[in-house]
């Protein structure tokens, strides 16, 4: 389901404006081809993107709704401007994908900034309105990718369904289980029949990968006395440039790209392992796989609270071109 907002009147506009602390807005026209040509890409920073009361993509049809299109000097549609609270902070003619690009990434970058509670923000993970909650730091030079995966395409295999999704490890809110959130909505992720996880993670654009944080934060054992307590990865392996998920076997397999083991000593106090990779085998990437090959303990699952990428972005790829395990040539 869409999250971008369709604009109906100059009271609605105002509205979002002032409930949320960043808006992106599309002016756009039916009868401009350009508007329909990069309507796409605007919907998947959408999809991507948004985040109750912090950041709202909203359409505003330039023919319906006049009055705000002149408010704002918008003669030539599509025209994308960016809101901070309710001012005019940039403006990107024309259906230019990698201009609006580079205008979303300060987006996301002001996604990473916000402080819980400004703007009378609150994050949209569960139960925290932490929105800048972060597990480790960023390296010098680099910023968070995280937001180029594209999340409709990601699979996870061998998860517990009784867990989270997929979604919940790209959660930018603090994981409930650093917020005392015992019974909350479960947003980490679980193996299911033993403890092997394989996530495979397409991106939206060309991506040069410095940097993987992985946070792990099973609950001790006292405080899950009915369940079997899940274990932190220990082995993973990861597969870059995959048109698709692998097989548990062929993982098992395959010469990973990277492979690495995490001891208790990587792990930080709010349960995030900093991983640096060998930069120049993850340049101009478009997917990655990884792959956790057993858990450390003597468990039988393995827990993924959140994933965080760092690197740096480059060309849009085309996302036509994914397959799924099964799928037959041509289909």
């Amino acid at each position: 389901m869409s999250k971008t907002v369709n604009i109906s009147s100059p009271s609605q506009f105002t509205e979002v404006l002032q409930g949320s602390v960043l808006v992106l807005a599309n002016f756009y026209a039916d009868s401009s081809i350009p508007s329909q040509q990069v309507a796409p890409v605007f919907e998947q920073l959408s999809q991507a993107l948004s985040r109750p009361k912090l950041v709202t993509f909203v359409k505003v049809n330039t023919a319906q709704q006049k009055d705000i299109a002149e408010a704002y000097r918008v003669t030539s549609p599509p025209t994308f401007i960016i809101f901070r609270g309710g001012k005019v902070v940039e403006k990107v003619q024309g259906a230019d994908a990698l201009k609006l690009q580079s205008a979303v990434k300060k987006v996301s970058e002001e996604v990473q900034k916000m402080g819980s509670g400004e703007g009378g923000a609150s994050g949209s993970g569960s139960g925290s309105n932490d929105a800048n909650w972060k597990g480790a730091g960023l390296p010098r030079g680099y910023t968070d990718i995280t937001s180029q995966v594209e999340l409709r395409y990601c699979e996870l295999l061998n998860v517990d369904p009784d867990a989270g999704s997929v979604r919940a490890l790209f959660d930018t809110a603090k994981p409930s289980a650093l917020s005392g959130g015992k019974g909350a909505a479960k947003d980490w992720v679980e193996s299911d029949t033993d403890e092997q996880l394989l996530l495979f993670l397409p991106f939206q654009s060309m991506l040069k990968l410095h940097t993987l944080q992985i946070t792990s934060l099973p609950p001790n054992d006292d405080d899950d006395d009915d369940e079997e307590v899940p274990m932190r990865p220990r082995t993973i392996k990861l597969f870059t440039n995959k048109p698709h998920n692998l097989g548990f076997d062929e993982a098992e397999d395959l010469s990973a790209t990277q492979e690495f083991e995490l001891s208790e000593e990587d792990w930080n106090a709010e349960g995030t392992a900093n991983i640096p990779l060998r930069f120049v085998k993850f340049q101009n990437i478009t997917s990655l796989v990884l792959f956790v090959v057993n858990g450390d303990g003597d468990g039988e699952k393995t827990r993924l609270d959140r994933l965080r990428l760092i690197g740096e972005t480059g060309e849009k790829r085309e996302m036509g071109k994914l397959e799924k395990i099964g799928d037959e040539p041509g289909e």
